[in-house]
């Protein structure tokens, strides 16, 4: 473009020392390090996919036949069993600290802080294993008047199994962390919505369930989602209060069959395959919550999987 025509067209003038690029020979820009890495990469999955093949330690014979036994499967279904009831407490347990947390009762803040002071300071497996040997420390749990009679009491050590001891140390440790994730949800709500939902008259409770907390729950779900995968991994060390969850049934199969490896193969085969099924339904929650938070509806599944083809460039 010459610079009369470019006066015409209201373009800026050019310079003498600006260069005319010429498209016709643009070539693409060359990246040879990611060559570099991925031949590493490539050389990296070839010597572990030659590992898993040759070396006879893993004994694949041994991981497939205890891949589907039946005390195999009923440690599996011990495993969901803790996560979604530790999960519900959680949940239930950590929206009730977080709005506590937020009162503006500072008796109540105060101890929805100790609270949560408490259980994530200390290791869950301190935890479980306190909640199982509760006996030590208190021989009979009863309910009555403070200071007074009681109405009904139990037996510590016959009242706390495994599994009730599991609950406890899971739900409520639990409940700390996810009442720091709802109250960080709760925050990222812009607090005009709930000066406009008093304004029209809806009381405090009204408005954190009907107005604040349905929008918090973009916030809430994605990493509500990495603590249900985390609650799987964590039900493993029930299994040193002797409860027969995933990891408790293998060790039990291994300390009698010496065939440790194959049978902790096994286990994690089982964790994956659980683990990735939540990984896709946190896939399709997450999908859920954010429809309206942005211009485009994200894709679906199929296709977030479908390769995407680059476009035909006509001759």
């Amino acid at each position: 473009m010459d610079t009369d025509s470019r006066a015409r067209s209201g373009a800026p003038p050019t310079t003498g020392d600006e260069a005319e690029v010429d498209v016709a020979t643009a070539a693409p820009q060359r990246h040879p390090w990611r060559w570099v890495a991925g031949a590493v990469i490539l050389v990296l999955l070839a010597q572990l996919g030659h590992l898993l093949v040759t070396n006879h330690n893993f004994e694949w014979g041994v991981v497939f036949s205890w891949f589907n036994a039946q005390s195999v499967g009923r440690g599996i279904v011990t495993t969901l069993e803790l996560t979604v009831i530790a999960m519900v407490i959680g949940i239930a347990l950590g929206v009730v600290l977080a709005v506590g947390r937020l009162s503006h009762n500072p008796l109540l803040r105060a101890v929805c802080g100790a609270y949560v002071w408490f259980f994530r300071g200390t290791p869950v497996l301190v935890q479980l294993i306190f909640w199982f040997n509760l006996s030590a420390l208190l021989p009979r749990l009863s309910v009555g008047v403070p200071f007074g009679p009681e109405f009904v009491h139990w037996n510590t050590n016959a009242l706390i199994t495994p599994m009730l001891a599991a609950i406890l140390g899971l739900g409520l440790n639990e409940g700390a962390y996810m009442a720091e994730i709802v109250r960080g949800g709760l925050l990222s709500v812009d607090s005009g919505q709930t000066e406009a939902a008093q304004a029209l008259g809806m009381g405090r409770t009204r408005t954190l369930f009907k107005v604040v907390l349905p929008q918090a729950m973009r916030f809430i779900v994605p990493p509500t989602g990495n603590q249900v995968i985390n609650m799987v991994k964590a039900t493993s060390l029930v299994s040193v209060i002797a409860l027969s969850d995933l990891l408790y049934t293998v060790q039990a199969v291994y300390n009698r069959t010496f065939q440790t490896i194959p049978l902790l193969v096994v286990a994690c085969l089982w964790y994956l395959i659980i683990t990735s099924v939540l990984y896709v339904g946190q896939y399709f929650v997450e999908r859920y919550y954010s429809r309206g938070a942005t211009r485009h509806t994200p894709p679906s599944f199929f296709e977030f999987l479908k390769i995407k083809r680059k476009p035909e460039v006509a001759p």
